[in-house]
């Protein structure tokens, strides 16, 4: 073989030495080793820490007001309510009071909202150059990433093969309806046990003696969490402002950059709006619902009941998002956000 020939640095037609040479296929390959070395697949990435820690911080920091603050530890609270007393003249503010607007009117119907976030940024969103079958082979897959999310706050708060999983967790660890206790005790035997909080309170009973966990809590970092993972990772990678730090278990065993996956490069829309009308939308649903999640830290339930609320959220959250970057079949079907 012939010597390699040294080029010198006054040669006018070497504008780069051969230390700065485009990277090989070899270096991109030990590029995407180091990345997933640093980034175990079953783990978060650097910034999905960040995100996530924000809500422990949110629930300890209002849990820590809560106990600081002599008004709030001064106003009388109820512990089978979860919440202070509801007369505007002795509730330590406004956001103590159930009835406030953004309770009725957007935590009651919470899950309806973040839906909306997300189905409006789906169909809105900039697509660039991405062929239409590949757009639409990532909408498909986020809907049943969506249905799989949807499925998991109906089974904790609303039914799970009789009551949901909120109200079971609250029987087995020795909760009953007050209401249905008593006039059993009075013999009154044709009295059903019941079995939901709903159904406890519509017979005008009090849902009492176990672990309530935190339905508010529950959703909000749910909701929260999702729109972070759809809307985020697909506006990154849509504008190159990071690069992917996601690794995943491909069929061979080996762990990889989860580019490998994608039909398009990282940057595929640099230069043109990312965060347009939808975008901004789910920015502001993901700002107010941390907000009330603030407000829940601060004026309702337990540390115990927050923490509960935060970890039954965050299962859902990992099944979905984290398992399938390491087990593939599962995410053949629903994929990852923005691959």
């Amino acid at each position: 073989m012939a010597p390699r020939r040294r080029t010198s640095n006054s040669d006018p037609n070497n504008s780069i030495s051969s230390d700065m040479a485009a990277p090989t296929s070899h270096d991109q390959d030990q590029e995407k080793n180091q990345v997933s070395k640093h980034h175990p697949p079953y783990l978060p990435t650097p910034l999905e820490r960040i995100a996530l820690g924000i809500f422990p911080a949110i629930l300890v920091f209002g849990t820590i007001f809560s106990v600081l603050s002599p008004d709030i530890r001064a106003a009388e609270y109820d512990h089978v309510s979860q919440s202070h007393h509801q007369d505007p003249s002795k509730a330590p503010g406004y956001f103590a009071r159930k009835n406030n607007v953004f309770n009725v009117f957007y935590v009651k119907r919470g899950w309806g909202w973040i839906t909306f976030a997300f189905v409006f940024s789906l169909l809105v969103q900039p697509t660039g150059k991405t062929p239409p079958a590949v757009v639409l082979m990532r909408r498909i897959r986020a809907g049943l990433r969506w249905v799989a999310v949807t499925g998991w706050w109906f089974f904790v708060t609303q039914w799970f093969f009789g009551p949901p999983i909120i109200d079971r967790s609250f029987r087995w660890t020795g909760g009953k309806c007050e209401l249905a206790q008593r006039e059993v005790a009075m013999g009154d035997g044709s009295v059903k046990e019941m079995l939901t909080a709903v159904a406890c309170k519509a017979a005008g009973g009090k849902w009492k003696g176990g672990h309530d966990i935190s339905g508010h809590v529950f959703l909000l970092v749910l909701g929260t969490a999702f729109l972070m993972q759809e809307v985020g990772w697909s506006a990154l990678r849509f504008s190159g402002w990071l690069a992917e730090e996601r690794s995943i278990v491909v069929s061979d065993g080996t762990v990889q950059s989860a580019s490998v996956e994608s039909e398009t490069a990282i940057g595929e829309g640099k230069g043109e709006p990312v965060f347009n009308i939808s975008g901004k939308t789910a920015i502001g649903i993901m700002s107010l619902n941390l907000w009330m999640l603030l407000m829940t830290a601060i004026y309702f339930h337990t540390w115990f009941e927050k923490l509960t609320g935060l970890l039954t959220a965050i299962v859902g959250i990992y099944t979905i998002y984290y398992v399938p970057r390491f087990v593939p079949a599962v995410r053949g079907v629903i994929g990852l956000p923005g691959i």
